[in-house]
């Protein structure tokens, strides 16, 4: 053994060991319980950054710790390679997308080797490869002739410069997020998946995802968003136009209604539009606000009267209709009830436009319509034969009338809406549809498939390519055999992400979309993600799991058992960027340090669900560490090479004590790692064993073997942490197996028993002293050599004892006068 910690050469030999014995290649083995660990895929933008490196750690210690625990266990890593920034780089570079994909994925596929991760690269998948897409086309096929797929013109946010569909979650400040340009409010044609028909089962098994954050449950349920209610049928007192289908969950405020709200792309806003100028001008400027609900509701609430009234159904009264920007149509049916008395957002609008607010619930003490709305679920008051009447009274009364009136109808409704999968982008998954004048939209043979994306195009950056390219959208109609064309529409890229998991199970197979290994090997044990994908992607793989359990492939309700998110990476208390400038790459830090000390610093600095602020300083102590752990070893080798482990004979004190904080260390590291997955505490504690061992300077055979055990139990519990040292150390310490196969330690009980304990001593509430006691001494003896001490005789100075508090095992306070 060398006396230098060289970590580059330490490194590339373990990484060589590892591929030359393929020690994280996954068999299913139904003996063996089965870990499947996963941390969500990277998109392949040439370079890892340490967002990539903390979250890609954490996923590999957990999964290095469960094969420890002789699981069997499964950590794939694969691309999320299509998308919108792909197409926007290849075109800034004038190179095709696949190409630029390709070359970053072959960039990081050796970045993410260099840091020694545990993968079964077998299982390495790219979701822009045929042989990945074609099964997302064929599932889309299985969607669509079930009436799960369908196509509806649709208003969305048009990005004029990307020239594509952009969801409101992307729309920041009226603008696309990507390309800063001013979105605008659109009618287009559009591929929906109906996840609305699987809306009750995704809000009912939250329930069941006990091992997810609350914070990303709470965030799905309320985007699903179930409510109960009334859908009320307001007549338009206008010839020919259909009447307004409203939703309320407030029917018993029905009386206090004074406006309708519409949205400025209802149709009865297009009509007034026609001979209104000032209308047009209105509506134009709704095209271009913001379509984000958070946004909506802190925007200034504008509007404009419409002209038109609509009939109260319960009262005959005439409501002004107005066309309102906090309006869309894609929630609910594009109309609301205004109630300013009893709803914030209509009692601001009202207030600025001089409306009628109209109170029909009782006021509580701390009360003032003239100030504000109130919203408590009071008794009615001016509501005609219904005043009196409480909440519950309220509702099924009125609810009652508008049925008998033919006027309303109970329903449950979502804030989930059906899925947008349409993007008007070229790198990205071919819907597998066919166009013909004589049949109409036909979906693609599953024998033609999969529809293959022309990888030799280089965008221009005006519009999808497809649009343009005859070889590509050019065909003929499977079923008249007529000219026909193809959709030129390609996948949103969540659809990619919503089941890649799922095929990391049997990513060799061409002949169906999974097979019995995905029911292996699913669901996925552990998935480590940012907190940001908590709605879209964890919603959408939800999703996706309970299709493809219906389709036979798998026989679990969910996805995933465990959830961590993971915090962000700060520098300078910000999150890092290439815009702020305070980015730190990581192959400069593994060429200097090597990639344990990364890993090492990212693991130590916060808890995993935490944000981690960067330091150098830690980096640099986190390497000095490592080389003292190397020095430990090499001390001990040194003398008379390694030894066997203490197992058993008689110890001094020194020894039982080294003993004694060697397997307190296992107890704490195996709770905190196998329960919390606070890997800061454990390495910490690690440290601390450290300092322990190097005051024990004993070299007797017996004190050697000590130290051996001490020794071998930290290179086993920071094995998963800091893999490449802990595979030389443990060879190091005369072991043949890789420290991958070796058993988790496990405390010895006898070790963590004592024959004295150490009482910190109080008076008053301060540390005063420090006494040595017998494990088993009374509470009368404890008190007598308190009261013995010179250093609380010192500070007690005559004073009279009221009491003695004694804590067992931690503490004595002395009250004192």
């Amino acid at each position: 053994m060398q006396a230098q910690y060289t970590p580059n050469q330490i490194e590339a030999d373990a990484q060589r060991d590892w591929e030359d014995h393929q020690y994280f290649a996954a068999k299913e083995d139904p003996r063996k319980e089965k870990f499947y660990c996963l941390s969500m895929f990277p998109y392949p933008s040439g370079r890892l950054h340490m967002g990539h490196v903390r979250n890609y750690s954490i996923g590999d210690a957990i999964a290095r710790y469960q094969h420890m625990q002789g699981k069997n266990v499964l950590q794939p890593i694969g691309w999320d390679a299509f998308g919108l920034p792909a197409e926007n780089a290849a075109i800034e570079h004038k190179v095709p997308p696949a190409q630029w994909t390709h070359d970053n994925i072959n960039a990081m596929r050796a970045q993410l080797k260099q840091l020694g991760f545990a993968y079964d690269w077998s299982r390495e998948l790219a979701t822009c490869e045929p042989e990945y897409y074609r099964w997302e086309q064929w599932l889309f096929l299985q969607l669509y002739q079930k009436g799960l797929a369908y196509k509806k013109n649709a208003v969305v946010n048009w990005d004029p410069v990307d020239n594509t569909v952009l969801a409101n979650e992307q729309v920041v400040d009226g603008r696309g997020w990507r390309s800063g340009a001013l979105i605008e409010r659109r009618e287009i044609s559009q591929w929906f998946i109906k996840i609305t028909a699987y809306a009750d089962a995704l809000l009912r098994d939250l329930d069941t995802l006990t091992g997810w954050p609350e914070q990303v449950r709470s965030m799905q349920r309320h985007w699903i968003g179930r409510s109960e209610g009334v859908n009320v049928t307001f007549d338009v007192d206008l010839p020919d136009s259909e009447p307004l289908q409203i939703f309320t969950t407030r029917v018993d405020t029905i009386m206090g209604a004074s406006f309708i709200g519409i949205s400025a792309e209802h149709p009865l806003a297009q009509h007034a539009a026609q001979s209104r100028p000032d209308i047009q001008t209105f509506v134009e400027s709704c095209r271009h606000q913001k379509t984000a609900e958070a946004e909506l509701a802190t925007q200034e609430k504008r509007g404009i009267d419409s002209g038109l009234v609509a009939i109260h159904p319960l009262t005959q009264e005439k409501l002004p209709i107005w066309i309102a920007n906090f309006v869309l149509m894609e929630y609910g049916t594009g109309a609301v009830m205004a109630v300013p008395a009893h709803d914030t957002r209509d009692y601001e609008f009202a207030t600025k436009y001089n409306l009628p607010i109209k109170q029909v619930l009782e006021a509580g003490p701390d009360d003032d319509i003239t100030q504000a709305a109130f919203t408590h679920k009071n008794k009615l008051i001016h509501s005609e034969e219904f005043s009196g009447l409480d909440f519950e009274q309220a509702v099924s009364a009125i609810t009652g009338r508008l049925i008998e009136l033919g006027k309303g109808e109970r329903e449950v409704h979502y804030r989930l809406r059906d899925w947008g999968v349409s993007r008007q982008r070229y790198w990205g998954t071919p819907i597998p549809i066919i166009y013909c004048d004589q049949c109409g939209a036909v979906p693609v043979p599953e024998t033609d498939l999969p529809v293959i994306l022309p990888t030799d195009v280089t965008p221009k950056g005006t519009g999808s390519p497809l649009t343009k390219l005859e070889s590509f959208y050019q065909t003929t109609c499977p079923r008249c055999q007529g000219a026909a064309t193809r959709e030129t529409d390609t996948f949103d890229t969540f659809v990619e992400s919503s089941w890649y998991y799922a095929r990391y199970a049997c990513p060799d197979l061409d002949t169906a979309i999974l097979d019995k290994r995905a029911n292996y090997w699913t669901p996925v044990d552990q998935y480590i993600g940012g907190i940001e994908h908590a709605v879209m992607h964890l919603l959408y793989a939800r999703f996706f799991h309970k299709v493809l359990r219906d389709e036979g492939f798998v026989e679990s309700d969910e996805p995933m058992t465990n959830l961590l998110t993971q915090g962000m990476v700060l520098k300078d208390g910000s999150k890092m960027s290439k815009s702020k400038g305070n980015t730190v790459d990581p192959a400069d830090l593994i060429e200097k340090y090597g990639a344990d000390t990364v890993r090492l610093f990212t693991l130590f600095a916060a808890p995993p669900e935490q944000s981690l602020e960067w330091s150098d300083s830690g980096v640099e102590g986190g390497y000095r560490f490592l080389k003292r752990l190397w020095r430990a070893v090499y001390e001990h080798v040194q003398q008379q090479g390694p030894c066997e482990a203490y197992t058993a004979g008689t110890l001094d004190d020194a020894a039982q004590t080294l003993r004694r904080e060697v397997h307190k260390t296992l107890t704490k590291v195996s709770d905190d790692i196998g329960k919390r997955l606070t890997f800061n505490t454990a390495i910490a504690a690690n440290m601390e064993l450290i300092n322990t061992l190097s005051k024990y300077t004993d070299d007797a055979d017996t004190a050697r073997a000590v130290r051996q055990e001490a020794l071998e139990s930290i290179v086993l519990m920071l094995a998963p942490i800091v893999p490449h040292i802990t595979h030389t150390l443990w060879h190091t310490l005369g072991h043949e197996e890789a420290v991958i196969r070796a058993t988790w330690p496990t405390a010895d009980v006898s070790a963590l028993q004592q024959d004295t304990l150490e009482l910190v001593v109080q008076i008053n509430g301060k540390r005063r002293s420090q006494i040595a006691v017998a494990s088993d001494a009374d509470q009368a003896t404890i008190e007598a050599l308190v009261m013995n001490d010179p250093k609380v005789q010192q500070h007690l100075d005559g004073k009279a004892i009221k009491k003695i508090i004694v804590v067992p095992k931690r503490l004595v306070n002395v009250v004192a006068a």
